[in-house]
């Protein structure tokens, strides 16, 4: 049985926690963070509860002084005990409004829902044969005040996801309202030419990524070139190299996007010097 915790309480999975007032499915009106527990610790714990704090301020909800990273990190381990997840973990902290319509919510407390998902081995480990993606341009995400969120209204990236299924490619890059490359569905996103490596900026619209911004902290510890820029569909096809990054499988090698193919020789040594230490 496995079991996920609404408001602090403990429900076996299928149970309706939510009504047809709801906030969150009428309007998506909610964060969320995913995150990765390893043996029993979670990993940038500290950052991801950061950046959800933030986000729950640009969304103007009202935090009571007894909601704290402490108490969700306590009822995360109690869920994942629960469920027999300790070894390796996907979590997903879901943090909404509650009822109302949109000019009369009947508050502005944050309601939470928190899940866990026992990952497949060799999750987060080198992706030797590299992942297949494609461009995805029907639907693109604005650069405003929610872009860096991991914000409910998530319909761009659901049909990025539905054409890269159907596509049979592994994950689809998102472009931002000005046509340039913003992240993908679910990663951030990193070129390589020649010594130097560049990630779109924040101001680009794409998610601000926690291991985006670990990745890019460790490179300039360790002396590389790296940019953060506007970067076009053209710069991403002629790049010598493009590695993805999210919480769950740290970097992953793109092996080939639309007829473009890759090499992975710097990738595999950022790899190497970085993912041990995280």
């Amino acid at each position: 049985m496995i079991y996920f915790n609404c408001n602090g309480k403990l429900f076996t999975e299928g149970s309706l926690v939510v009504g047809a007032d709801s906030r969150a499915l009428r309007y998506g009106d909610g964060l969320f963070e995913t995150m990765k527990m390893k043996d029993g610790l979670l990993i940038l714990e500290d950052e991801h509860f950061a950046r959800l704090w933030k986000g729950m301020v640009v969304l103007q909800f009202d935090i009571p002084i007894h909601f704290t990273p402490g108490k969700l990190q306590k009822e995360i381990s109690v869920l994942i005990k629960k469920n027999n997840h300790e070894n390796n973990t996907r979590i997903r902290l879901h943090v909404f409004r509650g009822d109302g319509g949109l000019y009369d919510a009947k508050n502005n407390i944050p309601n939470y829902i928190i899940q866990s998902w026992a990952l497949p081995e060799g999750a987060g480990e080198w992706n030797s044969n590299g992942l297949v993606a494609g461009i995805y341009e029907e639907a693109k995400k604005a650069c405003d005040i929610l872009s860096n969120l991991k914000h409910n209204n998530y319909l761009a990236y659901v049909l990025g996801a539905i054409k890269a299924k159907k596509e049979k490619w592994n994950d689809a890059v998102m472009l931002n309202t000005f046509g340039r490359i913003c992240d993908t569905t679910i990663a951030n996103i990193f070129l390589i030419n020649g010594e130097v490596i560049s990630t779109p900026a924040l101001k680009e619209g794409g998610v601000a990524g926690i291991m985006r911004k670990k990745i890019i902290q460790e490179l300039i510890h360790l002396s590389w070139n790296i940019v953060e820029k506007e970067i076009t569909t053209n710069e991403l096809l002629n790049a010598d190299e493009v590695f993805f990054t999210n919480s769950i499988y740290n970097i992953r090698w793109v092996q080939r996007i639309d007829d473009k193919v890759y090499a992975n020789r710097i990738t595999q040594k950022i790899y190497a010097a970085i993912i041990p230490t995280i």
